[in-house]
């Protein structure tokens, strides 16, 4: 899954990482982070994604959505970030659709949280899913 950005309401770019143990592992320094972020003009999160099955409908991704702009710097779940992966998945690298994909995300912070994505032919991406309030 090749480095790229995705915009569904807010531009996140998407950084897959092939190693499960490289993804539940890796660190990042918020600071330096948050300095690319605002250089790149990036509001949203940075989008980091583990798939361990094939790209086939109902595939399922985990994410970490690094969010050092906010007060957090790891987001728990994130629908905007989860509509601009269905946008990468169905524009930059071309899945048929319709189709339908599960983001589990907020493992590696203590507060889980899944997230269903429906993508379309064309036009908007539903997200639906659970989360823990603050």
């Amino acid at each position: 899954m090749p480095l790229a950005q995705a915009f569904a309401g807010n531009l996140h770019p998407v950084v897959a990482i092939a190693s499960r143990e490289t993804f539940d592992s890796f660190a990042f320094d918020p600071a330096e982070l948050r300095m690319l972020m605002d250089e790149r003009g990036w509001k949203g999160t940075v989008i980091t994604v583990h798939v361990d099955d094939d790209l086939v409908d109902g595939l399922v991704a985990e994410a970490r959505n690094l969010f050092p702009v906010g007060d957090i710097t790891e987001d728990p779940a994130t629908g905007s970030a989860a509509a601009s992966l269905g946008a990468y998945l169905r524009d930059r690298l071309g899945l048929a659709a319709p189709f339908a994909f599960t983001v589990r995300q907020g493992r590696h912070i203590g507060r889980p949280s899944v997230l269903e994505v429906e993508v379309p032919v064309s036009g908007g991406i539903l997200v639906r899913g659970t989360a823990t309030p603050l």
